[in-house]
């Protein structure tokens, strides 16, 4: 029982950096938006982007506090693995 619910946690913290790690890489993208121009496609991507942060993180605090601490610690985390992988600090 303790092992499935570990188990089912890990799963959390991993859709969670998952998305962390989607998440900073859309702002790179938005950042080479804003570069070139133009005001709608940057704003419809941050929230878009944000929605779907919500999204997830409503859905899995109906799961419980568990899951939302897990997705939420997998969101914290993937912004310095991002931001090593990419050499530089935004």
């Amino acid at each position: 029982m303790i092992a499935g619910e570990i188990g089912r946690l890990a799963a959390f913290g991993l859709a969670g950096l998952i998305l962390g790690g989607a998440s900073m890489a859309s702002l790179k993208l938005n950042t080479d938006l804003y570069v070139r121009g133009g005001l709608w496609r940057p704003i419809g991507l941050h929230v878009a982007r944000l929605a779907v942060i919500a999204g997830v993180l409503v859905w899995s605090a109906f799961q419980g506090a568990g899951p939302l601490f897990a997705v939420a610690g997998g969101l914290v985390l993937a912004r310095p693995l991002v931001v090593r992988m990419l050499g530089r600090t935004p």
